[in-house]
Order: structure tokens, then C-alpha cells, then sequence
């Protein structure tokens, strides 16, 4: 089959990699053996070397042995991201566990939802969690409660742990290494099954194609670990021997600082942390000098921000393409050939097409527009005890992403949505993202979401929710006089709504599901 992409990969990059044949708690292994002493975790003015670290994850992955920690038990880490967090991912691995990820902000409905389906016996968290786990066998805390000391600790079992951890033999093809939850903006959550080998495949297929990349990279963790994006950024650094600074929630105004203080090298983030840096007022190129690779994830991010963001940087982002489903990446702009607004083309080993939404069996020529389908070694076991959804996303190899997409005649692949969120207004196909790029083009608008509401004659009908820049302003006959000029009439927004914030993910990627429910509660 005609690959037209592999023509842009670097010099030496190989079409395809080998597959994985080691779990992942050999990338902490590696790191210790070649970077004993260099700095792996740096946490505000706490540095934990490489070899610190590995002593201990291994005493952790002990203590919990010792506890009755078997090969496969499903333990729920439901922290930020920190050093801890970090040390439980490891030592799980190490023991050939599953590793459930957990949103620390969730509320006990969206909590219990995660415990039952996942069947999650382990969990460590904060203490102040603890009163909503009255169903978890083993619970583990960060550390004690003030004077009263409680015994099940991270740091008390890391202390009183005597003995090595077990071989384990990891089947890397088929263990599950982590249970990945959907972020819901589709629907109910699902857990996706990630084995090692998609793990270890994906950082490869990152690392070949970034020939810049050394050991002595310093990363900013501002992605959660909780969510695919972040843990590969995580993993991707200890894989590198890198430095990694995880940041426990996203504030402006520190992470600002502590960009100046850290110096990172690479900063990779979503859409809305982009946005968020290019209105600081305290953000410039000099502010950003240090960092030499930008990367952007998690959902498309707007050619005016980009564009507006590198001109005050001064620093190309790198815009890439992945999901849950696939680990993370599947799809990267080449750092010398990129083209400004594509996701980039299939990392070595995957393969993409562009096919009918209707029946998904038919590929469409270059430049149609239809659901992006993928196929590769990062591709997901499946969904956790869903038969049927796993079914539908997975047919004959290929993963089904749902996202709208057309590949140009080089192999570059651009998004143009997601299928759910196409609109159908009075039989035309509207894709939100087209809309979305013209308001954006407006200097005083910050944030912006397009989406469909039920009109009783058109079927449906276009809305946009839009914030703006402090201190500007923009009324209503603006925009759509704006729109008149740049977009055919059916995609003229009819419905206009001023917001103070849009609501979004852990990750920073805008809810449209969420604004389309509270319309919908609003008939």
C-alpha cells in the first residue's frame, strides 16, 4: 500500500521498529544503570536521582508483595503529579500490576464508577481521599495525618520493606499494564487496555522520530499523569534519562515561574495552557529561551494561536495526534518539514487511511474528507469488559478514532473534527473546527466552542460559546458580521453566548459534550 509519508521521514528514521520485548520498568532499570546519579525527579527544591528512585520503586514493589500484591491486581493511583506518583507507576510495573488511572478531582458518583468497573482492590491518594474509598481493600496514602501516624503509608512501607521484589515474568503482548479511562467527552467512560508492548512501542516511535532529543532534556510535567498524554510525557523522559518536573496542578502565574526557575528544554501541553501563556503579560522569548521544543496534544489547536504564540516565542510548536486508544501518538509533523495546521503524518510502524462514514469499508481519495482510521503496535488491547464497544472500534485490525480527517497528497493528515460533533443544519455538514479557526481570527477572542443545538426547523442549528480577552470587548452583530464574510451563510453561527470560562478536562480539552448537556437541560 502507497505510503507517501515515509518520503518525509528524517535521515535514518526506518519505516518500521522492532516489537517490544521488554516491560516498562526496564526504562527505569536502563536509566539507573547508565544515569545512576543524574537528577530523574525534581519537585520544587526536592531533586531524587536515578538510582534513589530505583531504590525506591523496587522497596515499594516489596512492601506491597509482601502485603499480598499479586501479578495482575488492578491498583488505582489517584494522585496529581508528583514524585510518589511516579514511584507506585514503577513499582506496579515491576510487579506486573495493572495500574488504573484516576482522576484525583473526581466526585464519589464519577469515583465508584472507576473502582467497580475496573475491579480495583489497591489505591494510593492523599489523605484527605480517604473518606470517599470505604469499598478499596488496600488503601495507601502519600503520607500520615498530621501526629497519627498510619501504617499504610508509601514511605512507611518503602522504610520497613527488608526484601527485593520478585522476578516476575511480564508478558509483554498481552499483560495489561495500564487501564486507561476515556475522558468522557463522548459519552460514559470506558477503560482502555494498554499492554507494555503498546507502552514501550509508542516511546520508540517518539524517540526515532525526535533525532534532538538527549539525556539531558529537562521537562515540564504539566500534562496529569492520570491522563495518556501526561504518563507518556513521564515515561518519555525516563526512557531518555531525562529530568522531570511534575507540576501538581495548572496555575498561570507559578508556572510561569517556574519556567524561569527550572529552565526547561521541552514543554509539551494543550491547546488551552498555549493560550493561557500567549495572554501573560510576563511571557516573552526571553521568558521561553530555554525551551527548544514545543509540543501540542490533546485536541487541534487554532492556526491564529499557533502563529501568534510562536511570533512572541520565537520557538515552532510541534503539533502531533494521538488518543487513549492508541496509547498516544500516532501521528507527528517532522521538526524540519512540518506543515503549519496538519497533525503531521504516521510515526514508523502505523499505518492511517481516510474511509466513508458511513460504512468505514471504503478509502477515500486525497483531500475527502472522513472518519481517520489507524493501524500500528500502539493500538489498544481493547476496552475493559466491553465486548461491544470493543467491536466497534476495532475492526480487522483497524482502530476506528471516530475523528473527521483528509490526507493530502504528501501524507500529511489534517483534522477536521470529531464525527459526533458534526453539526446537520437544514441537510448541510457542518464541521465546528472550520468556525472555530474564523472567530479565532477575531483579536478579541480568547476561547471559543462551537456546537449544534435542536432547531425544530433546521434540524439543528449552529451556536458558538465565547470568551474574551480581559479588558476587550465584542458584541454579538460583530461576530456574525465577521462570519457573513468569511463563512458560507448555513455556517453562520445563529446562536451566540458570552461565557467567563468554558468548561474543560483535566488535560485543558474544551467539554463540547458539556455544553451541548446544558442546553439540552435547558428544554
Amino acid at each position: 500500500m502507497n505510503k507517501p509519508w515515509q518520503a518525509f521521514y528524517p535521515t535514518g528514521v526506518p519505516h518500521e521498529i522492532a516489537p517490544a520485548q521488554y516491560s516498562i520498568y526496564q526504562f527505569l532499570s536502563n536509566a539507573a544503570e547508565q544515569h545512576p546519579n543524574k537528577i530523574a525527579v525534581k519537585e520544587n527544591y526536592h531533586e531524587t536521582t536515578y538510582a534513589e528512585l530505583k531504590r525506591a520503586v523496587n522497596k515499594f514493589a516489596a512492601a506491597l508483595y509482601e502485603n499480598g500484591f499479586k501479578k495482575g491486581d488492578m491498583f488505582a493511583i489517584m494522585l496529581p503529579n508528583c514524585l510518589e506518583y511516579v514511584i507506585s507507576f514503577y513499582a506496579v510495573q515491576r510487579l506486573g500490576g495493572t495500574v488504573v488511572q484516576v482522576n484525583p478531582m473526581y466526585q464519589q458518583r464519577e469515583l465508584d464508577y472507576i473502582l467497580e468497573d475496573s475491579g480495583a482492590t489497591w489505591l494510593i491518594c492523599n489523605e484527605f481521599q480517604k473518606p470517599k474509598l470505604k469499598h478499596i481493600e488496600h488503601v495507601i496514602c502519600i503520607f500520615a495525618d498530621g501526629a497519627n501516624e498510619d501504617k499504610q503509608t508509601l514511605y512507611t512501607w518503602i522504610n520497613k520493606a527488608e526484601n527485593s521484589p520478585p522476578s516476575i515474568l511480564v508478558e509483554v503482548e498481552n499483560d495489561i499494564a495500564i487501564l486507561q479511562y476515556t475522558g468522557g467527552t463522548t459519552g460514559r467512560s470506558k477503560g482502555v487496555m494498554i499492554t507494555h508492548q503498546n507502552v514501550v512501542c509508542n516511546i520508540s516511535q517518539n524517540m526515532i522520530t525526535s533525532s534532538d532529543l538527549n539525556s539531558w532534556e529537562r521537562v515540564i510535567g504539566i500534562a496529569p499523569m492520570f491522563h495518556a498524554m501526561g504518563l507518556t510525557i513521564m515515561n518519555t523522559t525516563v526512557y531518555n534519562g531525562g529530568t522531570y518536573y511534575p507540576i501538581k496542578r495548572f496555575e498561570l502565574d507559578s508556572l510561569v515561574e517556574t519556567i524561569k526557575d527550572f529552565q526547561p528544554t521541552i514543554f509539551s501541553g494543550s491547546p488551552t495552557m498555549f493560550i493561557a501563556l500567549l495572554n501573560h503579560p510576563d511571557v516573552n522569548s526571553e521568558t521561553l529561551n530555554s525551551i527548544k521544543i514545543f509540543g501540542s496534544g490533546s485536541a487541534p489547536l487554532s492556526l491564529e494561536v499557533m502563529k501568534a504564540f510562536e511570533e512572541k516565542s520565537a520557538t515552532p510548536i510541534i503539533e502531533s495526534y494521538g488518543l487513549s486508544e492508541a496509547t498516544t501518538m500516532t501521528h507527528k509533523n517532522p521538526t524540519d518539514q512540518r506543515k503549519v495546521g496538519s497533525i503531521g503524518i504516521p510515526v514508523p510502524s502505523t499505518d492511517a487511511q481516510i474511509v466513508d462514514m458511513e460504512t468505514g469499508t471504503k478509502r477515500l481519495p486525497i483531500g475527502e474528507i472522513g472518519e481517520l482510521i489507524i493501524k500500528g503496535p500502539q493500538i489498544m488491547k481493547g476496552y475493559w469488559r466491553n465486548k461491544n464497544e470493543t467491536e466497534k472500534a476495532l475492526r480487522n485490525g483497524w482502530l476506528y478514532t471516530g475523528d473527521l480527517a483528509y490526507m493530502d497528497e504528501d501524507g500529511f493528515f489534517y483534522i477536521s473534527g470529531r464525527k459526533k460533533d458534526m453539526i446537520i443544519a437544514g441537510g448541510y455538514n457542518i464541521y465546528p473546527m472550520e468556525i472555530e479557526e474564523v472567530l479565532y481570527k477575531l483579536p478579541a477572542v480568547k476561547e471559543v466552542c462551537v456546537y449544534g443545538i435542536p432547531d425544530s426547523y433546521r434540524g439543528e442549528t449552529v451556536k458558538a460559546a465565547i470568551v474574551l480577552k480581559d479588558g476587550m470587548k465584542l458584541n454579538e452583530s460583530e461576530i456574525v458580521n465577521w462570519c457573513n464574510e468569511n463563512l458560507a451563510r448555513y455556517k453562520v453561527p445563529r446562536v451566540i453566548e458570552f461565557k467567563t470560562e468554558l468548561p474543560k478536562t483535566a488535560v485543558g480539552k474544551i467539554l463540547r459534550t458539556k455544553l451541548i448537556e446544558m442546553e439540552t437541560s435547558k428544554l
